[in-house]
């Protein structure tokens, strides 16, 4: 046997054997066996470099310490799942999915990791990519780090598509954290939160090495691509399974709703004694097709949810309310409690979310209140333990006033909350839309930061959002000793952020109800900043998945001539308020045109047909509505969804007719 050939053995022995280990739960040599093979394989591969190979089971130890994780566009969105928290909501997720196809659903349940999500691409059976979820649209590279995870394969087994995804969920196993917060106590050191944290703080660690050093695992359970195996969700993972991945066990697929009522019901209580911590349970309609027919919303796909256990509470007593002004001028209302654990960390504050919450508990300070964490991450109050309550206690009476700037609040009707009107004047509310305004995902200013911001309103440096441009190196100097480095830092992050895009400048605005996809829709859609300030209520609703409420609030804005003036201020300072179309387009055939892509294709794959809309300047859009332009409709398309094109007088186009519209 050559050098080659023993090289090759080698992987593939130690790959085999990991694979048993880490996947199977099953050792099939010894730690001292398996050890002298990786070194064997390590002394060859230093000894010939020729046969170098980015995949090798040496390459899991982690490699050289980087700078910063690369930002990169996801072929397919990653988005989070809407929530459910009981067996009506469910019930009532049936009965939507069901107004959308005519055909029978089967469902596929799982339990739902609370870990890191992470998107893996594999080329030709090698681990190519490895993305977190990020903004949904783009997430980090940190294909070094998961390269350090035993149990995510680097080369495939069996037949598989040259190209693919698979989806999943990193996570510390309840055991492995605990072995070690063991060490670090031993160490003096202070013990990790919880499971979730720390893994999340494992994927961002620069050093691959360090995150190597991490007990990590990964369940992999959704399959992405032109060529997967089967039209079903659930039997793809059997596939998946059998080319190494590491697949839960856990994963049931059931003929209806009942089904999956049982089994939400049957890990109610069974989930307290798993190896690994989990927040609900997931439910995805089982057919690929229909899912696809079934398209997305602009948060989440319609055709899965999750279902929320009931959240860890705790008691404690709530000492004092205060209340909090946001940046739109909503008023929170906040209990500061006596501290108390709570799944993993300590909580001093939780949310009352309004006055309506707290006169329905009957909230006083004093009292014993129990608190849970909502979606388990924000704290907030959900019970008042009555017989511990002192006799003397006073109803909660909600404020009047700003606690800011003592304006009057006002509350209108339908709206939950309270507001404070002074937009102008109101500390917190300029402070808040300066945080927006700079934030990542906003104008990416990382230069400034909160405290830097107040710096700058107290020494009345700048009081509106446009003042940022028309700072100098020298208007900073003062405010730090041997401050030049960090003064020009600030500054040319402020003249960088100048080449930020339409859309990210529009969600930087803090328009009330306008995020960043509502923000990149109508960008998309009005291409100009004039266009956008001048359109009227009916032209804003025609823009697919615009609402009323939306419509109404962006109309509200642009009639304040403080928003009108901040905006020609910022256009002077040569921000980007224009779209930009993007490279490559081969014609605006489609331009302004909303498309529904729906049925089996034999000329292109789906994928591929919506990049063909994209790039003529059409729009892909997940359900029909009177806005839609026409329907692109293939094979087997669903009877509901044609019975609804053809009474909005919605156009039906073949695959052929389309590629004759856009040739």
């Amino acid at each position: 046997m050559d050098v080659k050939e023993r090289i090759d053995f080698l992987r593939k022995e130690l790959s085999e054997h990991n694979h048993s280990y880490y996947v199977l739960d099953e050792s099939s040599i010894s730690d001292f066996e398996f050890d002298s093979l990786l070194k064997e394989l390590q002394d060859l591969e230093n000894k010939h470099p020729e046969f170098r190979d980015v995949n090798s089971p040496t390459q899991r130890v982690g490699g050289a310490v980087i700078d910063g994780f690369d930002s990169v566009s996801h072929k397919y969105s990653m988005l989070s799942l809407g929530n459910t928290y009981s067996e009506a909501d469910l019930l009532d997720f049936d009965a939507r999915l069901k107004k959308l196809t005519d055909q029978p659903i089967k469902y596929v349940c799982e339990l739902k990791y609370d870990g890191v999500s992470i998107s893996l691409t594999y080329k030709n059976g090698a681990l190519f990519q490895a993305l977190t979820r990020g903004d949904g649209t783009k997430g980090d590279d940190v294909t070094q780090n998961v390269k350090t995870i035993k149990s995510i394969p680097l080369k495939l087994k069996g037949s598989y598509p040259n190209e693919f995804e698979i989806r999943g969920e990193i996570f510390l196993p309840i055991s492995a954290f605990e072995k070690m917060n063991k060490y670090r106590l031993a160490a003096g050191l202070d013990p990790y939160a919880n499971p979730r944290n720390t893994a999340s703080g494992s994927m961002k660690l620069l050093d691959p090495k360090e995150v190597a050093k991490r007990p990590l695992d990964c369940y992999l359970y959704y399959l992405l691509g032109e060529n997967i195996p089967t039209n079903s969700h659930f039997e793809n993972l059997q596939h998946a399974r059998n080319w190494g991945f590491k697949v839960p066990t856990e994963i049931e697929q059931f003929d209806d709703i009942n089904g999956v009522i049982y089994f939400v019901q049957n890990w109610e209580d069974k989930r307290h004694h798993l190896p690994f911590e989990i927040d609900g349970i997931v439910i995805k309609v089982d057919d690929v097709q229909i899912q696809e027919e079934m398209g997305f919303t602009a948060k989440s796909p319609r055709w899965a949810i999750s279902y929320k256990f009931k959240g860890e509470q705790v008691s404690t007593r709530l000492n004092k309310i205060t209340y909090q002004v946001g940046r739109t001028g909503a008023i929170t209302p906040v209990a500061n409690l006596a501290s108390v654990q709570l799944a993993g960390t300590t909580v001093k504050r939780a949310s009352l979310h309004n006055a309506d919450q707290i006169a329905k508990l009957d909230i006083r300070e004093g009292d014993i209140v129990y608190v849970e964490k909502g979606g388990e991450i924000i704290p907030k109050v959900v019970g008042v333990e009555l017989k511990d309550r002192d006799l003397f206690s006073k109803p909660t009476v909600y404020i009047k006033n700003c606690p800011s700037c003592n304006t009057e609040l006002i509350r209108t009707e339908g709206d939950a909350k309270h507001y404070c009107p002074n937009q102008s004047a109101c500390l917190p509310q300029i402070i808040g839309k300066f945080e927006h305004f700079i934030s990542r995902k906003a104008m990416n200013i990382d230069s400034l930061g909160s405290e830097t911001v107040e710096l700058l309103i107290k020494e009345k440096l700048v009081s509106a959002i446009s003042d940022l441009y028309l700072l100098k190196i020298e208007d900073l100097l003062p405010l730090k000793k041997d401050g030049r480095i960090w003064a020009e830092n600030i500054v040319n992050g402020i003249n960088e952020s100048r080449k930020v895009p339409f859309e990210r400048l529009l969600f930087a605005l803090g328009i009330r109800y306008v995020g960043e996809t509502v923000a990149k829709k109508l960008s998309f859609h009005f291409a100009t900043i004039e266009n956008l300030l001048n359109a009227s209520f009916e032209e804003l609703i025609s823009v697919d998945e615009i609402g009323g409420k939306i419509a109404e609030s962006l109309v509200d804005y642009f009639s304040e001539q403080q928003n009108k003036d901040l905006i020609a201020q910022l256009k002077s300072h040569h921000l980007c308020f224009e779209a930009i179309k993007k490279a490559g387009n081969l014609s605006d055939k489609l331009d302004g045109q909303s498309v529904v892509v729906s049925g089996v294709f034999h000329l292109y794959s789906r994928n591929e047909l919506k990049q063909l809309i994209e790039k003529h300047g059409g729009k892909n859009v997940g359900s029909i509505s009177k806005k839609t332009t026409f329907v692109l409709a293939g094979d087997n398309m669903g009877p509901s969804k044609k019975q609804k094109a053809e009474a909005l007088g919605v156009a039906l186009v073949s695959e052929e007719e389309f590629l004759q519209k856009i040739s």
